[in-house]
């Protein structure tokens, strides 16, 4: 601004000061800050004790494999044999997938596997490798792998089918099925099942170099490969058919300014593909980015210009210009 410009500024506030013939008071502006400030604290503090956020106990392998240890081994099982989500799943775990994908876009395969998971080793072998002082079970893991590829997978199909009609023994420590030919794998599940029941498997799980254990990715991985985690959040309507994305644990229906994402997840062909997360990324970046160019595009940056709605909302106003104040008013 030149130093005429603010001359005329400082000239131009002294006439509206001079015409000024209301009152005047004092105004402290920190003083209204430090009062709203310190209600909206209270507030807070108050709303936070009588409405806090529900404090449900976290889902964990050793909870899961005591109230339903069929769910439990079947889910091993396919852990076991590679059948499972994440066996199947691809980057960033493994390399059995290509992931999500739309058209020559393969960004899941692009950045690769950056947390490597072999679901046989790390969810059943390496487990039942730790247990001391279980000749049997240590005998029935060398057996399994020592045998031919085609005979495990006869033996891991037979037994999930049998594991269909499994009844738990007394307890619930072992599963019992019916005679057949399943090799060492019973003894295995078994073993596996009694290690979770105790605890010791969520530890397994999370075992790393680091001194805080915060990486949760396997135990998490492996109760999503089961019904454990799909039947807690059914109960709270954080499934995809529930509108989950919008949702949150114990409020229901959750944040609805989410509901534009969520909304595609609802209808074919996003609701039933296998790449359905980035379909809805490019649907929503196509809008994103469209709304961003309004201003750019022909035909819809004029809208606002036929159909004037602004100057409903500001009636007042071009009230004033089409009837100007007479002078001296």
């Amino acid at each position: 601004m030149s130093r005429e410009s603010r001359k005329l500024a400082r000239k131009r506030e002294n006439d509206y000061a001079r015409n000024w013939k209301g009152p005047y008071r004092s105004y402290d502006l920190i003083k209204e800050a430090t009062i709203a400030i310190g209600v909206m604290v209270g507030l807070a503090v108050v709303l936070t004790i009588l409405f806090s956020s529900p404090d449900d106990k976290p889902s964990t392998v050793q909870q899961w494999a005591r109230s339903t240890p069929a769910d439990f081994v079947t889910t091993a099982v396919t852990e076991l044999d590679g059948s499972s989500g994440t066996g199947g799943y691809g980057p960033p775990y493994n390399h059995n997938a290509d992931g999500q994908h739309i058209a020559f876009l393969y960004p899941q395969k692009w950045l690769g596997v950056s947390h490597p998971i072999d679901t046989a080793a790390d969810y059943v072998i390496n487990p039942l490798r730790e247990i001391n002082g279980e000749p049997v079970t240590q005998a029935a893991v060398s057996a399994y792998l020592a045998a031919p590829a085609k005979l495990q997978t006869a033996w891991t199909d037979a037994y999930t089918k049998a594991l269909a009609n499994a009844t738990p023994t007394a307890g619930g420590s072992a599963l019992t099925v019916k005679p057949g030919n399943y090799g060492p794998v019973p003894i295995m599940m078994n073993s596996l099942l009694q290690y979770a029941q105790g605890g010791g498997l969520d530890g397994a799980l999370v075992n790393s170099t680091q001194f805080y254990q915060t990486d949760y990715t396997k135990p998490l991985l492996f109760m999503a490969d089961g019904g454990v985690l799909s039947d807690r959040a059914q109960t709270q309507h954080l499934l995809g058919e529930q509108w989950g994305m919008m949702n949150e644990t114990g409020s229901f229906p959750g944040q609805t300014w989410l509901w534009l994402y969520t909304f595609w997840y609802q209808i074919k062909p996003f609701s039933t593909s296998d790449n359905a997360d980035i379909l809805v990324m490019a649907v929503m970046g196509v809008l994103s980015l469209a709304f961003i160019l309004i201003p750019l595009i022909p035909g819809i940056r004029d809208i606002p210009r036929r159909i004037p709605l602004y100057k409903l909302i500001w009636r007042d106003y071009y009230r004033g210009l089409a009837d100007p104040p007479k002078a001296g008013a």
